[in-house]
């Protein structure tokens, strides 16, 4: 992935729901004005969720999520409805298809109740309305009954796709401010010292992607990012003439880089740095405390969202286990999941050890965190546990009031 694309997970996930053959698949096309989705009269031509990555003016980088009918039958058909809802833990704007032709139906009511409940914001979309009279009548009784903004459609011919386009651009929340990586930390001007071992895991030729984002944040935050490895921080450090705002290191270097790094300068890691930009910091520091209570026999689950090239010397498969087995003294059995699926079972854990989430949308994490929270299990991130393991943990965590609050009131 080049410098300049915009990763999936920093997109805004916008999926089409409704039942088999209400026209998802035409409408992504005539949104994007391509043809993305492959399109047939046949119900059920979308088995699985299609992604597709583009620019959508004025929302920018969005990625369409095409689903298969939540009306599917069978044991396939209730496979690819379970796909389907997965995907609802992850879209920041649904559009809620409904065939004119059908009109509504009481599996669009329970759909839209359960999209409000997940609190996603939604539009009906009435589609196919070149074949259907009497779409105003049509409309008023699905706004009142959906409870949502309805836009009439038709695919094939265009109708009415602009207003829905304006329509989407104004449903999509504004987070543009709220959940900058490091921006809203450092000031115009600013030094930021970035320690970044060269990752074996990472494809040749690249940085991994919590580096890049991070290094993008800080120049659109006008401040200087100044690039480094581990053994030539203390000498970067030396040679920069100005002390920085900020060091930020991978969370394997902690140790060596917080012995090089005077104590007057603020250091935290792109983990944690992506635990407050992904999901909730605040419960992943108490996550870490988990640690204090495992027993011997306890079930540890190391939860990954990607699938990269696993090494000799792995952080999540040998690093973690070894790291947590040392600070508690415990004989520990651990599990490992990794992808966009999250495992169904996480009561069976003591601990849910996740990692930093670079390849998950916002959404995506928070999902995982809610889920384990209401399960009853502690969750933590990959940066949170090192700091802690490492004995930095306060001075990681140092400029996060509310994460650190709750470490010293835990």
């Amino acid at each position: 992935m080049s410098m300049n694309s915009t990763p999936r997970s920093n997109r805004i996930h916008i999926a089409l729901f409704g039942k088999r053959n209400a026209g998802k698949s035409s409408l992504i096309n005539a949104i994007t004005k391509q043809e993305t989705a492959v399109v047939s009269p046949v119900k059920g031509t979308t088995t699985d969720p299609v992604y597709k990555s583009m620019e959508l003016l004025p929302l920018g980088p969005v990625v369409f999520i095409d689903t298969a009918g939540l009306d599917d039958e069978g044991e396939l058909g209730e496979l690819r409805k379970r796909k389907t809802l997965e995907v609802v833990e992850k879209t920041d704007l649904a559009l809620l298809v409904i065939d004119a032709e059908e009109g509504l139906s009481d599996f669009d009511l329970s759909l839209a109740a359960y999209l409000r409940q997940k609190k996603i914001p939604a539009l009906g979309v009435l589609n196919k309305i070149d074949l259907e009279a009497g779409t105003e009548s049509l409309l008023k009784e699905m706004r009142e009954k959906l409870e949502l903004p309805v836009y009439a459609v038709s695919a094939s011919s265009g109708k009415g796709v602009n207003e829905l386009r304006k329509a989407m651009s104004e449903a999509v929340p504004d987070d543009e401010d709220k959940f900058k990586i490091v921006g809203d930390l450092v000031h115009t001007g600013d030094f930021v010292v970035l320690v970044t071992p060269i990752d074996k895991a990472a494809p040749k030729g690249r940085l991994i992607l919590p580096q890049q984002q991070t290094i993008r944040d800080i120049l659109e935050a006008d401040a200087i990012a100044v690039v480094t490895k581990e053994y030539e921080l203390k000498e970067t450090l030396e040679r920069l003439g100005t002390k920085p705002a900020l060091v930020i290191t991978d969370s394997q270097a902690f140790l060596k880089v917080a012995a090089d790094t005077p104590k007057d300068v603020p250091l935290t890691s792109f983990s944690i740095l992506f635990a407050r930009h992904k999901g909730d910091l605040t419960e992943l520091v108490r996550g870490a405390r988990a640690l204090e209570k495992l027993q011997d026999g306890d079930k540890i689950l190391i939860a990954e969202a990607c699938t990269h090239h696993q090494q000799s010397d792995d952080i999540g498969r040998v690093k973690i286990p070894r790291w947590i087995r040392q600070n508690t003294g415990k004989e520990l059995h651990f599990e490992y999941a990794s992808g966009y699926t999250f495992p169904g079972n996480i009561t069976d854990y003591s601990l849910i050890v996740h990692c930093g989430s670079c390849m998950l949308n916002r959404r995506s994490m928070l999902h995982r965190i809610a889920q384990a929270v209401d399960a009853g299990v502690p969750i933590v991130n990959y940066g949170v546990l090192i700091a802690y393991v490492q004995g930095i943990f306060p001075r990681a965590i140092e400029m996060f009031p509310l994460a650190k609050l709750e470490w010293e009131e835990a």
